[in-house]
């Protein structure tokens, strides 16, 4: 008689993180939007008015290395709850830093809402802790899928408090602060196994970060996330200053980016399936020709048009990049390696972010004398990094390994 798997805990777990993604991930859409426009107003250079939303990334990239071996210890649910703390601890920051015109509070805010980002990272692996082996891709891609609401709400909330204050953006740092404030209770409803304990016949202490991160399958996991999420995020961050520079309005630049995290979420609901028929090696190389297909329509062209399409698929490569690595990742080591290899991953992953939003201030403000020369900047530095991961997904599939879906 066939063993039946029960997966009803691990349901409930995905739904209440699903609901946790929609409401409390609707802040990092509004953060992405004014982030960079807040630093242009505050910044006398402009080559660095994406740095707030750079030190978001480099906030999430330092809390990941201490934040995963803080769940191991304390559980999933506790460092849920510090990072909505971080998250409503910077925004009130960075809120006081627009009220006084400073540009160093809105950075220092900014980074605390990097501990939020860098918690709300940890959903994902959450949902695969309680989820059986051929439940689990279906779990981290539902949990994603709870994007869709955030997507939706962020921005729209960005619109909706556009005119509360004479201070430019300062009703949506207040909103984010509350959106923490009263989303934190919805990881009381969460009911995680204890991440610690090896299974009999296990090590005690797991594979050496050495070891894990030689293991060919989670080298190539890591890079392809790495990739997938740099990129997304060296294009997204320049879109609303490219947008607003082309002369557009800001309210175009809101709807662009919503219809970006539309795209980063939408194909949530399916990338678990696509996964399981297609194999995850498939699933991470259709991202990495929906990221190259983004940048080519961008270096086509500044109509609004041209922004919509390349922003949508930029969302949905980043999708199929970043589940199918996290996918990659979560079957490839030991239920008590995932403090090490988690947190490890996430730092490099969120490290590379850092450099990409960075750079793409940088690429966007000071590469040319042009709106239209920094975009075609950014766009073309795309073009390394996909054939990184698109020559470490091909050496994957040449090993002959037998990697699971």
């Amino acid at each position: 008689m066939s063993h039946v798997v029960d997966d009803s805990r691990a349901k409930r777990n995905v739904a209440f993180l699903v609901a946790a993604q929609a409401i409390l991930g609707s802040q990092m859409p509004m953060l992405f939007v004014i982030g960079g426009l807040a630093g242009s107003m505050l910044t006398p250079n402009p080559c660095l008015a994406t740095l707030p939303i750079s030190m978001i990334v480099f906030g999430s990239m330092t809390t990941a290395p201490w934040i995963s071996p803080l769940m191991q210890r304390r559980g999933r649910r506790f460092g849920f709850v510090v990072g909505t703390f971080g998250g409503a601890l910077g925004a009130a920051i960075a809120a006081v830093g627009l009220y006084t015109g400073s540009f160093l509070l809105l950075l220092i805010g900014s980074y605390f809402s990097g501990i939020y980002m860098s918690a709300q990272g940890f959903y994902r692996f959450a949902a695969a802790d309680s989820a059986s082996d051929s439940f689990r891709p279906k779990a981290i891609s539902f949990v994603m899928a709870g994007g869709l609401g955030g997507a939706i709400i962020g921005p729209q909330l960005n619109n909706l408090l556009e005119g509360f204050s004479v201070i430019p953006f300062l009703g949506s740092y207040l909103a984010i602060i509350a959106l923490n404030i009263f989303g934190s209770v919805l990881f009381l409803g969460l009911d995680l196994p204890a991440l610690g304990a090896p299974k009999a016949g296990e090590a005690i202490q797991g594979r050496t970060r050495k070891q894990l991160f030689t293991s060919p399958p989670i080298v190539v996991a890591v890079i392809c996330a790495m990739v997938a999420y740099a990129l997304m995020n060296l294009v997204m961050t320049s879109t609303p200053l490219a947008v607003v520079g082309c002369g557009f309005s800001m309210k175009n630049a809101n709807d662009i980016v919503s219809a970006h995290v539309l795209a980063m979420f939408i194909p949530s609901f399916f990338t678990g399936h696509l996964i399981g028929y297609f194999g995850v090696k498939k699933v991470i190389a259709a991202g990495l020709i929906c990221l190259g297909a983004a940048g080519i329509t961008g270096l086509s062209g500044v109509e609004l048009g041209n922004f919509y399409v390349a922003l949508i698929l930029l969302g949905i490569g980043w999708n199929f990049g970043f589940i199918g690595g996290t996918s990659l990742l979560a079957a490839n080591h030991a239920p008590h390696e995932r403090g090490r290899v988690q947190g490890l991953n996430d730092a490099l992953v969120f490290g590379c972010v850092t450099i990409a939003s960075l750079a793409s201030g940088g690429l966007m403000n000071c590469s040319g004398g042009s709106v239209v020369e920094g975009w075609t900047a950014v766009n073309l530095a795309m073009v390394p990094f996909l054939t990184l991961a698109g020559a470490a997904l091909v050496w994957l599939s040449l090993r002959g390994n037998r990697v699971p879906a």
